[in-house]
């Protein structure tokens, strides 16, 4: 019985940590061109944020996760506007079931 439970309990463990601790946080400013909902088994919010530094450069893209569908409402209520974007970093989840990224996305708020 021990074999079978002190490793689900590790597991559990180890996953509760990943992703209650943030390895980093930031903030990063741009428009989000992609939000959609994804996945087999386990539906997540995934987007992609253009940054783009210099009119008329090729933006570098920031792939995020959003946890929360509250969050992902704001998100779509903002598209085709400037935006930042508030993340945490989460290194290590041991599955794609909490998001395909590591960044998951906290906030939102329009830039003018």
């Amino acid at each position: 019985m021990y074999l079978v439970v002190m490793p689900l309990a590790l597991f559990g463990l180890y996953t509760w940590s990943a992703l209650s601790f943030s390895y980093s946080s930031g903030e990063r400013a741009g428009y989000v061109i992609k939000l959609s909902k994804k996945g087999w088994l386990c539906k997540t919010w995934e987007g992609e944020l253009a940054i783009i530094s210099i009119p008329g450069s090729v933006p570098e893209k920031f792939y995020f996760s959003v946890p929360e569908d509250s969050v992902a409402q704001q998100i779509n209520q903002t598209l085709s506007k400037r935006v930042a974007i508030k993340y945490e970093q989460h290194k290590g989840l041991p599955t794609s079931c909490f998001g395909e990224t590591e960044y998951f996305v906290t906030s939102v708020k329009v830039v003018e």
